[in-house]
């Protein structure tokens, strides 16, 4: 029986662009829904094909003209990273009927060199999106409960589809299973990598590393390969949508910021998978509990910015007083600094690293936050405001405009 759609937020912005664009292309990670979305928006006015089908890839390769014979726009075209060879034949049919909207729509799943050849071949012809699993506000259309213990089994679920509807899943099998695959797909294919033990051992390092500042020396000495072997390994889990880095904020004022940059997991189910998290009740247990909840609320703003067809600008504040915000937002102009604390606390030591934000960049700044379990919101000074975690998560921290 097939499961209920849930709608996602990026819907409109997608389907706005169809109207303004002869192409555009959704990228994200494997299993996120690229395909779903692409056809219940669009298919029946749209033909598809899909480009893992070896039959299909090898003409679009080979013989590109005859693909497009057979294969007339509207066109959804899924996975076009196997077949990178039609880009510049649309750019040439684009061309023939450059008012023509929503010629071409298509998916993809390694971000970087596939836009690399995008960009190549349809620049100023393409709109570009990236959609990842599904946020909680998608799960539970804006009226999450606050439920600590539903929270928890979300947490170890994580937002892929196939995981969040199906019931009595096995995750372990089912994350097992996405690892491998995503291994030996797309691992292998953006880089080729000799040893995937290697490979794997560094990815359950880097979760036990999740939202923390990365040290490239200290993995290299650990796992006994190069400094350049972990930027390519980062780079491939950026590049295929399983990771984001967030670079320290600084301007030129105010207290020496420390430079290395953060690295966050956008699943939290797959987090879960690589940290041994394997049961509700070892959710929000032990010394990482705090940086999972910030996980998901990054992972939610990071959806938000997605969702409005934007670049997630997200950065973390550290002086080298240890003076620390956990995510510095930009949009529009401002500034919107956000602390997350696993508590229902909302004290003054609390908010110091905000205070002292707020301090050097107030006439950026119109609100601060404090994101945590607390039941309800409290003003904690002039700009800094103690939001519900519950809160946070339905009602989105970015304007959006009506569509």
């Amino acid at each position: 029986m097939p499961h209920s759609y849930i709608t996602r937020d990026i819907e409109g912005i997608v389907k706005t662009s169809a109207r303004q664009f002869p192409a555009l292309i959704i990228t994200g990670p494997r299993q996120s829904g690229k395909t779903t979305l692409l056809k219940h928006l669009f298919l029946k006015d749209y033909t598809y094909v899909a480009m893992d089908a070896p039959a299909l890839r090898l003409m679009a390769r080979e013989e590109p003209d005859m693909f497009f014979q057979n294969h007339k726009p509207p066109l959804i075209i899924d996975e076009i990273q196997y077949a990178p060879e039609l880009l510049s034949h649309i750019k040439i049919m684009i061309d023939k009927k450059r008012s023509l909207a929503g010629q071409f729509l298509l998916t993809g799943s390694q971000v970087f060199p596939l836009m690399a050849k995008v960009s190549e071949s349809l620049a100023g012809r393409i709109a570009v999106f990236n959609l990842l699993s599904f946020s909680l506000r998608e799960q539970f259309g804006s009226s999450m409960p606050n439920n600590i213990q539903l929270l928890k089994e979300k947490v170890l679920k994580g937002g892929f589809p196939e995981v969040s509807l199906k019931k009595g899943i096995n995750l372990e099998v089912w994350f097992s299973s996405y690892l491998q695959t995503y291994l030996e797909r797309d691992v292998r294919q953006l880089r080729q990598i000799g040893d995937l033990g290697d490979f794997q051992r560094f990815l359950q390092l880097l979760a036990a590393f999740n939202g923390q500042a990365i040290n490239l020396s200290n993995f290299s000495r650990d796992l006994g390969v190069a400094v350049n072997t972990i930027k390519a390994w980062i780079s491939i889990l950026e590049a295929s949508g399983q990771i984001i880095t967030i670079k320290p904020f600084y301007m030129n004022k105010g207290k020496r910021i420390i430079k290395s940059p953060k690295v966050y997991f956008l699943d939290t189910g797959l987090l879960c998978y690589l940290s041994g998290i394997v049961s509700v009740p070892q959710v929000f247990k032990g010394p990482l509990s705090g940086q999972l909840l910030e996980t998901i609320v990054l992972g939610e703003i990071i959806r938000d910015f997605h969702s409005l067809g934007k670049i997630p600008r997200i950065f973390w504040w550290r002086t080298s007083y240890g003076e620390e915000v956990d995510f510095i937002i930009e949009d529009k102009g401002k500034l919107i600094p956000i602390e997350v604390k696993l508590s229902a606390k909302a004290d003054t030591k609390i908010i110091k690293g905000l205070s002292s934000f707020c301090a050097l960049f107030s006439d950026k700044i119109d609100t601060a936050y404090l994101v945590n379990l607390a039941s309800e919101k409290l003003i904690l000074g002039k700009q800094i405001v103690s939001m519900p975690f519950f809160e946070l998560i339905n009602k989105p921290l970015l304007s959006r405009p009506t569509l």
